[in-house]
């Protein structure tokens, strides 16, 4: 994943990569969106899901489209920008932070749920369960405050295997215990569930959709983001979408609707452990529910652990995005400086990921799954109603504005061509949004005080800069070094990762393309993940340049022209095979000179570079030795 800083966004993401990471994150909420929605819905619970479901099909399009007209990390804060104006953009931009901060909080809790139902009975409920989930919280904000990689391969492994899991328990469930007389046993119309509680249960079920702004804040990374992007979305909607219509089936199949004895109805899914039920941990209670035989045991151990693992990536994904936010809002002064201030050392936003961190954990304290569902849909519906606005407002603002991807549905009205799709979208939201709202007052005054906070914040920060509440104005950054040309002939690629610079390295370089040869130097910056690649490390940046600028003075006195740029990575390999396949790079002069500190020797970069070959490499292994110098040459 790289941006090159002076030629624009590197794409390296293709649809594959961008639909792993975001059903990711998407596909970790089913782990305890089917328990809540259970305890709501009952035995409508499949018909829930497949109204969100709906929803959700309309709120992709809406991102598809305009992510793919503004490619940029954001989302909906984006796109308000755009349509509107910068008061706009911070409102869409809280509510989004609201949903970060349920999401660290409401995975976290439910990792040891899981974990509870295989090993400990005391992670079940309080204090095990809250204790455990502030830990989980409070451990992964040190973490990205240290600035330590996620692990992306691992991550996109996870989420293949994740969505193959959960098809396979779909397939067993379908055919060990899919019963159409119980699921219509189910149903008492308008007793189990009460038509106030499906109507609640409504917009609880778009917790299930927790990440859709993955892939819109990934844009900046994707390679064709016109095209890729709205295939990621896609693909991601229908693998949500069978999973969420399926598995609800074989759940109420396995833990069917009963009624006790003063004539309530209730179902294990959606009942507490405390109780004997499995909504803490509801796909693990199908699990158990399966009779698998031999297999039994296996399985639940399996499962269990798959799920601790899945949602303990996912907190740490909303870690991540509220760092990102974070910075973003800092950057277009919509929150004081001071929370999106970069660690001296660590180069992340640490005062904001504390912060938020902290706040999560507040959330945790009480215990209440239900109450972070609700609050988590009360930001959700909040942003996806901002995002349809936007679109909706975009095409009447800027109808010629080129669009690559265009939402499905079109309705004329006066002359102007409305988005159908963003339409019926800002109209499920928009009720869910009343729902949730009215018919849970702690919810209400919860999230009320949260935008109130916000908005008071916004207006006293930006008053107290001088600055009106709807212009965008962006913090001072370092002026960029002009862009550099395209050449045509052979070129040298000499990556540089440190301060150190020789000129002996690029008269070596120049050497093996000969006179009418063009030697690259490019200098590698290591993005952490908690930032976004277009954003930040503005020092870091600017030390770059001055290295740059070095070896271009140095080469110059050595009587060789050398060109240069400036990458911003999160994967060094990665970046380099994929600048030299642009530039059509004869040679990648890997000097131990330039090389990354730790890879003095032939380190992971290089061997990586080695491996991949998208040209000949060429390793100097002992650069400051000049005259022993042998450099070996590899062969694409």
């Amino acid at each position: 994943m790289a941006r090159l800083t002076h030629y624009g966004l590197r794409r390296v993401l293709g649809t594959p990569a961008l639909f792993s990471t975001a059903y990711g994150n998407v596909g970790s909420s089913i782990y305890y969106a089917l328990g809540l929605v259970a305890s709501y819905a009952l035995g409508l619970t499949p018909v829930v899901f497949v109204l969100t479901g709906g929803i959700f099909y309309l709120t992709a399009a809406t991102y598809a489209e305009a992510t793919a007209m503004f490619p940029e990390a954001g989302g909906s804060s984006s796109f308000a920008r755009h349509a509107f104006n910068e008061l706009w953009s911070f409102f869409a931009a809280w509510a989004q932070m609201l949903n970060y901060t349920i999401t660290i909080a409401i995975s976290a809790f439910f990792v040891p749920h899981y974990l509870g139902g295989l090993f400990s009975s005391s992670l079940l409920h309080s204090p095990g369960d809250v204790l455990f989930g502030i830990g989980v919280v409070a451990l992964l904000s040190v973490v990205n405050v240290l600035g330590v990689r996620e692990a992306a391969g691992l991550n996109i492994v996870l989420a293949v295997t994740d969505l193959a899991t959960q098809l396979l328990l779909v397939v067993i469930g379908i055919t060990l215990v899919l019963s159409p007389d119980v699921l219509l046993h189910n149903i008492h119309l308008g007793v189990a569930p009460s038509w106030k509680s499906f109507l609640v249960a409504i917009p609880v079920g778009m917790i299930a959709y927790t990440g859709i702004e993955t892939i819109s804040n990934m844009a900046e990374e994707a390679r064709e983001e016109t095209r890729t992007v709205p295939q990621a979305i896609k693909a991601v909607v229908a693998a949500v979408f069978a999973i969420y219509a399926a598995l609800p089936l074989v759940a109420l199949s396995a833990l069917p609707v009963h009624r006790e004895g003063g004539g309530h109805y209730s179902t294990l899914l959606g009942t507490s452990e405390a109780h004997g039920g499995f909504a803490g941990d509801p796909v693990l209670g199908i699990v158990k529910h399966l009779h698998l035989g031999p297999l039994q045991g296996g399985g639940e151990v399996y499962v269990g652990l798959l799920a601790a693992t899945i949602l303990f990536i996912a907190t740490n994904a909303g870690i991540i995005g509220a760092s990102r936010l974070v910075y973003s809002m800092g950057l277009h002064r919509q929150v004081p400086d001071r929370l999106s201030r970069l660690h001296p050392r660590f180069s992340t936003p640490w005062v904001g990921i504390l912060l938020f961190g902290a706040i999560a954990c507040v959330t945790v304290i009480p215990g209440k799954a239900e109450f972070l569902g609700n609050m988590y849909a009360f930001g959700a519906m909040l942003s996806f109603s901002m995002a349809h606005l936007s679109v909706i407002r975009l095409r009447i603002r800027d109808p010629d504005r080129p669009r690559p991807y265009r939402g499905p549905g079109t309705l004329r009205v006066r002359g102007r061509e409305l988005p159908l799709f963003a339409l019926l979208g800002l109209a499920g939201t928009g009720l869910a949004f009343v729902v949730v709202t009215l018919l849970h007052g702690e919810v209400a005054v919860a999230g009320i005080a949260w935008l109130a906070l916000g908005i008071g914040v916004y207006v006293l920060y930006r008053k107290r800069h001088g600055l009106d509440l709807r212009t965008t104005s962006r913090a001072e950054r370092h002026e960029r070094p002009p862009e550099f040309a395209e050449f045509d002939y052979r070129t040298a690629l000499v990556p540089m990762f440190s301060a150190d610079v020789s000129a002996s390295v690029f008269h070596s370089a120049a050497k093996l393309i000969g006179e009418k040869g063009v030697v690259y130097a490019v200098f590698v910056l290591d993005v952490p993940s908690q930032l976004s690649l277009e954003e930040g490390m503005e020092e870091e940046e600017a030390q770059g340049r001055s290295v740059l600028e070095s070896a271009r003075i140095q080469a110059r006195r050595a009587g060789i022209e050398i060109h240069t740029g400036l990458i911003r990575t999160r994967n060094r390999g990665a970046a380099l095979v994929e600048e030299a396949q642009r530039r059509g790079a004869d040679v990648i002069y890997w000097s131990t000179i330039h090389a990354p500190a730790g890879e003095r020797g032939i380190g992971p970069t290089a061997a990586y570079l080695l491996s991949k070959r998208p040209c000949r490499v060429i390793i100097e292994t002992d650069a400051r030795a000049v005259q022993a110098r042998k450099p070996t040459a590899l062969p694409a």
